[in-house]
């Protein structure tokens, strides 16, 4: 009887063991995934259905670089100019090239840039069509998008590891991976009226050895979303959290225990 206890306590310390080393960081987000060169390293809840909030953005990137010239100019409409939360503070009427709205998406989240170039051919609807299209090419067979720039709707939804394969698809287009690892970027109008300075909404930008990228989002329904990219001496760490408690330390914690390894 004391022999089979001692076993039965020896096995639930070896399964709280490997459950520790899966997730060694506990409470830190609703679901999150470590990747080192491509390879999973810890997890949790890596395939739970969440909001991406502007995670999603970087779909959105990889559909826009298929409608035409980046140098192309866009006409914002007063739908794109109204949009809400992070804005690059476009207004209806004005005409801005293609190449400095996907900056200001990228760059400082900019949801009325993103909702002009999703409106520049065919409109919304078809814009989010041809995102769930490239979905299941990328891998991604647990996401659905519903809205281009990420705010919270019916039926939109993906995971840590879905997310986990569009930021590595997305890092592979230099004109991405360009964009998400600067601190602020310089856009202007087509006529240059207008001259804005958008800054990061990635506080890891700058502040962590390493860190190229990728994206952050938020929502109310999402919560504290970040995809973050950090190179070391050839290492590639690819950090996916949703619904983060603090991302900030949390992926500094997470980034530089994984480097050390």
């Amino acid at each position: 009887m004391l022999a089979r206890l001692a076993l039965a306590a020896l096995a639930a310390l070896a399964g709280a063991t490997a459950r520790a080393q899966q997730d060694p960081f506990p409470g830190t987000a609703a679901a999150y995934l470590v990747l080192v060169d491509g390879a999973p390293l810890w997890s949790h809840a890596a395939d739970a259905r969440r909001a991406p909030a502007s995670l999603a953005k970087l779909m959105s990137a990889l559909v826009v670089l298929e409608d035409g010239p980046l140098d192309d100019a866009v006409r914002v409409s007063a739908h794109a100019a109204a949009a809400r939360g992070a804005r690059l503070g476009l207004r209806a009427g004005e005409r801005w090239p293609a190449h400095a709205l996907l900056a200001a998406m990228l760059v400082g989240s900019a949801n009325d840039a993103c909702a002009a170039l999703a409106e520049r051919n065919g409109g919304r609807g078809a814009f989010v069509a041809r995102m769930n299209d490239k979905a299941p090419l990328f891998g991604m067979r647990d996401t659905r998008f519903a809205d281009p720039c990420g705010f919270d709707a019916p039926g939109q939804h993906s995971t840590a590891r879905d997310l986990a394969r569009l930021a590595t698809v997305a890092m592979r287009r230099a004109q991405i991976a360009a964009l998400v690892g600067r601190p602020e970027v310089e856009v202007a109008s087509v006529d240059r009226a207008r001259v804005v300075r958008v800054k990061t909404t990635n506080a890891l930008i700058e502040h962590f050895p390493g860190v190229v990228g990728v994206k952050t989002g938020q929502t109310r329904g999402a919560g504290h979303n970040l995809i973050a990219l950090s190179v070391r001496d050839g290492r590639r760490v690819l950090l996916v959290m949703l619904g983060a408690r603090d991302r900030w330390w949390g992926a500094h914690a997470i980034l530089a225990r994984a480097h050390a390894r």
